[in-house]
């Protein structure tokens, strides 16, 4: 298996080196080079596997040989038996036809932990096996960074620093970056929002000359590892469903477009999926794109749903590869004319082609708190601002005969004050995180300044050549 970058013009790379190359040096994204084929037969005999069964027998085709089976499926189950439910990412009836996917039982209460916990220790086996260390960098609209931090606290070959907006994440969010008294972790509070702290990450991958000496890694859905962990929930709840002999549909609460792209994934490589539904905030520049076929940049909107008020999509341009029938020069096109203007607009074949995949919608924050209301009263299920934005436009296309997953991303007790003013609850931590919100932080305020990042990370990184 071999990753080519989505701008073409960056070297073709195994399954270890994309892992730790995150973005690729010509500033674009890594995707393999062909998908796996996964037949009607083969995804029959998927059923009834644990989680991390599944995830091996998934996975093991983007690896190319290059992790022994043996290693790979100990790194896999380690991963996942940090999960707090026997099913890893249990699916939650809510309604006729209705279903939600608890992807919030990891160590962080949030989807990203799916991922992250298996990429920290794909990373750490690969830089133990060549005897070096990486610099990780990243950058965080809330969830991410508090992910990455549990993964990789306390590892010897990774130094980790994450930017997150300055007061523009909840405080457990904040909490869970800046509580980690390791000592390879740093976060770093950024003047400014989420596309600055995630400009900046992609400015320091693409200084060549700081990115060699740190041994510059990333954790962002830039990388690789992090979009093919995500297409195992999508196999496992469709499965559970009665795939491949029933279609399912999934709505996904959108920012950074990861994780709904590990659908895409998910349905090349053979799971039928009928329709991939995109569920944004008020920052709805990827329903707009839909709409209009113009993608043009906004200001950001402050939202009672933080991880979703984004602008710039990274992993919009996977999509955008595979639309133009991996076409790198249009690409490269699109994103110069993002970089100049703040905006381009896709083909009109193009846009066809992505409109017969995806569908989208938007929700207000009056809408998601009415829907958090609604939920709680019909169903006696409580939502998070983030699921519930997709549970709000999963009600407005949902087919009585296709069964509708939506990804549930967060649990509601990361964003108690939303939740609370929305439903009159005000949703507990887990005992086991009792005292986070008393323990004592640790992070450091910077402005948006590349030079000035990259000497805090140049002064505290052990990688450095």
């Amino acid at each position: 298996m071999q990753y080519v970058s989505t701008r073409g013009d960056a070297p073709v790379l195994g399954f270890s080196d994309a892992v730790l190359a995150g973005l690729a040096r010509d500033g674009g994204l890594y995707v393999p080079r062909q998908w796996p084929q996964f037949s009607a037969a083969d995804i029959r005999a998927m059923r009834g596997l644990a989680y991390p069964d599944l995830a091996i027998r998934v996975l093991t085709p983007f690896l190319g040989e290059e992790i022994a089976a043996p290693v790979f499926e100990r790194l896999v189950r380690e991963a996942y038996a940090t999960f707090r439910h026997e099913a890893v990412c249990p699916l939650v009836q809510t309604g006729a036809n209705s279903f939600v996917l608890e992807l919030f039982h990891g160590p962080t209460l949030a989807f990203k932990d799916v991922a992250m916990q298996l990429l920290a220790r794909l990373m750490d086996h690969v830089l133990a096996e060549r005897g070096q260390r990486a610099t990780i960098v990243g950058a965080t609209s809330g969830d991410t960074g508090g992910a990455a931090i549990d993964a990789f606290a306390g590892r010897d070959r990774t130094d980790i620093f994450i930017l997150f907006p300055h007061g523009k994440v909840s405080p457990v969010q904040q909490r869970q970056m800046t509580t980690s008294q390791a000592p390879n972790v740093h976060a770093l509070s950024l003047e400014g929002n989420f596309d600055d702290c995630q400009s900046l990450v992609k400015d320091m991958f693409n200084d060549h000359g700081f990115r060699d000496r740190v041994s510059l890694s990333g954790v962002n859905s830039i990388n690789w590892a992090r979009i093919m962990a995500q297409i195992v929930y999508y196999f496992s709840s469709a499965l559970s469903l009665g795939a491949p002999d029933r279609p399912v549909s999934f709505t996904v609460p959108t920012g950074n477009f990861g994780d709904i792209f590990a659908g895409y994934a998910a349905k090349r490589m053979g799971l039928p999926i009928e329709r991939l539904i995109i569920a944004t905030n008020d920052n709805d520049i990827l329903a707009r794109t839909l709409a209009s076929g113009e993608y043009r940049t906004k200001g950001v909107f402050a939202t009672t749903s933080p991880s979703m008020d984004i602008q710039v999509s990274s992993n919009f341009e996977r999509l955008l590869f595979e639309a133009a029938d991996r076409n790198a020069e249009t690409v490269r096109r699109y994103m110069n004319g993002l970089k100049q203007s703040g905006a381009f607009t896709v083909e009109a074949g193009e846009l066809a082609r992505i409109r017969a995949e995806f569908d989208a919608g938007r929700a207000s924050v009056d809408e998601v708190a009415a829907t958090i209301r609604a939920t709680l009263e019909k169903s006696s299920y409580l939502l998070d601002p983030h699921t519930a934005a997709a549970v709000h436009v999963a009600a407005a296309r949902a087919s009585g005969a296709v069964p509708m997953v939506v990804l549930g991303t967060a649990h509601p007790a990361k964003f108690p004050a939303a939740v609370e003013a929305a439903s009159g609850i005000a949703p507990a931590l887990p005992a086991w995180l009792d005292g986070l919100m008393t323990a004592d932080e640790k992070y450091t305020t910077l402005p948006s300044d590349l030079k000035m990042v990259e000497d805090y990370v140049s002064r505290h990184t052990r990688a450095s050549r």
